[in-house]
């Protein structure tokens, strides 16, 4: 008599469970995640199971574990943010955490028109042919977006647009971080990009750091820049923030 092999579904995650509920913000910082006894009977698992699942959480600085008294979400400063796990659940899960989406929107104020500004002293002819052909693709599937793919493929040339800048700079840092950061950049465009009540001029901002660049105008770059994330704190309804550090520089 043959044998059938039986194909067990995979276990619940307690990880990706709790992950999508702290970065929607259902679980803020200063909060306990339920109880590592509850969740083993919620989702009909042993506690190592759980144990594990929660030392992923741990141990990239989300949650800190408090002895007698369970699991605590720690401060967004704690956070492990370039971590690949969780940049992954941060795309995943935290479109609806507003407080992400600022914290996100004040490094990339701080951090991005000093990119572009660099950008525009050392790009080479093929960044700027990178840079080209990704503005290139945002605005052909804008002018034609009548579908969803359509809209996502112009997401994913302001994207590439973004971290082909990064790594024009020529910085083996800044090339890296371009990586790390592109779905934390994506998922501010993604919202931006929906909510926008500017698209045409969003598009033209992004031109004019794509000219700003190719002419070698690193101060209008800089000032360029800002203009683009000025755009998307519109689109999203964010006030940027105390933290935009080239607001009272010469970027010189």
């Amino acid at each position: 008599m043959k044998a059938t092999a039986s194909k067990s579904s995979p276990r619940p995650s307690i990880a990706e469970y709790l992950a999508e509920t702290i970065f929607s913000g259902r679980y803020q910082p200063g909060d306990f995640v339920p109880k590592e006894v509850d969740l083993a009977q919620q989702f009909a698992l042993n506690r190592s199971a759980v144990r594990s699942d929660l030392r992923q959480l741990v141990d990239t600085g989300i949650i800190e574990r408090i002895s007698g008294h369970g699991s605590k979400v720690r401060d967004y400063e704690s956070w492990n943010i370039l971590d690949p796990m969780v940049t992954d659940w941060m795309t995943r899960y935290a479109a609806p955490n507003p407080r992400i989406h600022r914290e996100i929107l004040a490094f990339r104020l701080d951090v991005e028109p000093y990119v572009a500004m660099t950008a525009a002293r050392r790009a080479k002819a093929r960044d700027l042919v990178a840079i080209e052909e990704a503005f290139e693709g945002m605005e052909q599937n804008f002018n034609n977006a009548s579908c969803a793919e359509e809209r996502r493929l112009h997401n994913d040339y302001d994207v590439a647009f973004h971290v082909a800048i990064y790594k024009a700079t020529h910085n083996i840092v800044w090339s890296q971080l371009s990586h790390i950061l592109k779905p934390s950049i994506y998922l501010l465009v993604s919202m931006s990009n929906v909510s926008a009540t500017d698209p045409e001029d969003s598009l033209e901002r992004h031109r004019q750091v794509m000219e700003c660049i190719r002419a070698r105008r690193p101060r209008d770059a800089f000032l360029a820049a800002q203009a683009v994330l000025d755009g998307t704190a519109d689109a999203l309804g964010l006030e940027p923030g105390g933290s935009t550090l080239g607001r009272d520089l010469d970027p010189y």
